[in-house]
């Protein structure tokens, strides 16, 4: 029985962890794969250890680097795409065990004791009622989860589809510096109306949902080995060191030394 199954059972334990890699016959297959659009019964925390996964959700889109985690409410529809993953972690629970953990998808830091209660909960027996202690470690690993403080990586993307045509016109060509004003006309839409309209839906300024629309669109090319300068210049900054201190201003570490400290 792999994850996908498991993922909508509710019966069995209220929280179950789960390992997965890239090798054949793994329960949780990772590697490079893409996942279409679908939801889970369960809720879904996973974290993986190399590579990035992208999640698209009705409500914007977010990136998981190495070392942290994506929270998926249970029935909440979602698609992802993994690349270069080689093993990851993840825990599946119950809508009860989910009581009090965020009710939108969401990036968040992964402590040290989290990380080890995960790899013990990963023995646990799937089918099999939790003993004493394993409540016991079970309570204290969704504390973990519960105090665990949120990353800022998720773009969120409007419904509007007067305001989809802005911001997909941004990630078609993030090094364009076209006006909000020229971006808003060729949508059919005054510009006055398209920004009350694109705060409303995104929560954010154009500026600033452009210069995040960038910072995940970094991420995502330099976890796939991208040279700072190629993803500097294909994301418009003027030179490469523009480009970093944008980046060490947003995550308070260069490119390098961000994506070196979450592999190790």
């Amino acid at each position: 029985m792999g994850i996908e199954d498991i993922g909508d059972r509710l019966d069995g334990p209220p929280l179950i962890a789960f390992w997965g890699s890239d090798e054949p016959g793994s329960a949780f297959r990772l590697g490079t794969q893409e996942y279409d659009w679908h939801a889970h019964s369960r809720g879904q925390l996973f974290c993986i250890e190399s590579g990035l996964v992208r999640v698209d959700t009705p409500g914007g889109s977010w990136l998981l680097p190495p070392q942290r985690a994506g929270w998926i409410p249970p029935g909440v529809m979602h698609k992802a795409g993994i690349n270069g993953v080689l093993s990851g972690w993840g825990i599946l629970l119950t809508p009860d065990a989910s009581a009090g953990l965020p009710v939108t998808p969401c990036v968040l830091s992964v402590s040290d004791v989290l990380r080890a209660l995960v790899r013990r909960a990963t023995t646990w027996h799937w089918e099999e009622k939790l003993s004493a202690q394993q409540r016991r470690l079970a309570a204290v690993l969704l504390d973990e989860v519960r105090a665990a403080p949120r990353e800022s990586l998720h773009l969120p993307m409007p419904t509007d589809r007067r305001v989809l045509r802005i911001t997909d016109a941004v990630l078609q060509d993030p090094a364009s510096e076209e006006t909000f004003q020229s971006l808003a006309q060729r949508a059919g839409i005054s510009e006055r109306s398209a920004r009350r309209l694109f705060h409303a839906e995104t929560g954010m300024s154009f500026a600033n949902w452009r210069q995040q629309a960038r910072l995940l669109l970094a991420l995502e090319h330099l976890s796939a080995g991208a040279p700072i300068a190629e993803v500097a210049d294909s994301l418009g900054y003027a030179s490469a060191s523009s480009f970093i201190a944008m980046f060490r201003k947003a995550f308070g570490l260069s490119p390098r030394r961000y994506l070196s400290a979450r592999r190790s």
